[in-house]
């Protein structure tokens, strides 16, 4: 029956989808509805699926030209920006990226193993980092897709183009420029995970559970960066960083949160929420030398469920 064979075929392939529309779209939540509608058309083509290529390379195919139908629609990824409980000191810049959501590690579990091939240029950790999903976001959409396919998923130039729907020459031409953006945008932040780390993310939680900001501080270095997506306002720097932090220690004058270990990216994160309950949203971690270089704090409460 066809109907057997086609959701035998979805379930082997729809969380790797997942996470191939994720990076391309940097939302979770669009990902989602994007996977939704990559299933629907593969369902209506089913029948017309000839095998000239293997069902995971048409799916791929499927899925990408989706994400890229999405991307241009930019008015369905802008969330609205929350109103602030305090008034926040002056943000060093105001982001553009405010669609970004963490991928809790709990989905990135569990992925089929399949060989990206010889001309993969990340490694699955390396291809779920923040840093990796947000240079994606700042590239053109053709550029990140072409970048995914062939040094994320190990395409060959050819296959991708024909993915694409264009040249191997024009591939050549979209990977040259995404690269050199991609690459910029990571240098000196993406690193593998480094013994200490668990200590500095325990540290980091106790003492901001309390609001004890001195330890805080002392835990980051001095080009640290602190983003709150879908909020726009970012702080850069040691100086700015620290003022926003003793400002929300002073809001809450005295309550105290409560940080729940994670993760998400592949990073170290944190769930956080008042001795109440109530949901105060997920830090995820950037490390590096022993402190941390990043907090990237994401407000949108949806996200806690895939925790």
């Amino acid at each position: 029956m066809p109907e057997i064979v086609f959701e035998d075929l979805v379930r082997v392939h729809r969380r790797e989808l997942l996470v191939h529309c994720y990076r391309l779209l940097g939302s979770l939540t669009d990902a989602e509805d994007v996977v939704q509608e990559v299933l629907l058309a593969a369902w209506r083509g089913f029948n017309d699926f000839e095998h000239r290529s293997s069902a995971r390379t048409w799916l791929y195919r499927i899925a990408t030209n989706r994400c890229l139908n999405a991307l241009r629609d930019r008015a369905r990824r802008i969330p609205p920006a929350p109103v602030p409980p305090f008034t926040p000191p002056p943000p060093s810049r105001l982001g553009e990226l405010t669609w970004l959501q963490p991928c809790p590690d709990t989905l990135l579990e569990g992925m089929p193993d399949t060989d990206p091939g010889p001309e993969a240029r990340y490694t699955d950790r390396e291809a779920v980092e923040l840093v990796f999903i947000t240079a994606l976001q700042r590239v053109p959409p053709r550029q990140a897709a072409a970048l995914v396919l062939c040094d994320v998923l190990g395409y060959p130039t050819a296959e991708t183009a024909a993915m694409l729907d264009v040249t191997p020459t024009a591939v050549k031409g979209l990977l040259q420029r995404a690269r050199a953006s991609v690459d910029r945008e990571r240098e000196g932040v993406s690193r593998p995970p480094a013994p200490g780390d668990a200590d500095v993310v325990r540290r980091f939680a106790a003492a901001y559970s309390v609001d004890d900001i001195d330890t805080v501080v002392a835990l980051l270095t001095d080009d640290v960066w602190l983003s709150m997506p879908p909020a726009p306002h970012e702080y850069l720097g040691l100086a700015a960083v620290t003022g926003f932090l003793r400002a929300g220690a002073e809001w809450r004058a005295g309550r105290s949160f409560r940080l729940q270990h994670t993760g998400a990216n592949g990073q170290p994160a944190l769930a956080c929420a008042f001795d109440d309950g109530k949901p105060a949203g997920l830090f995820v971690l950037t490390l590096a030398d022993g402190r941390i270089r990043g907090l990237t704090r994401f407000l949108d409460e949806r996200l806690l469920r895939y925790l």
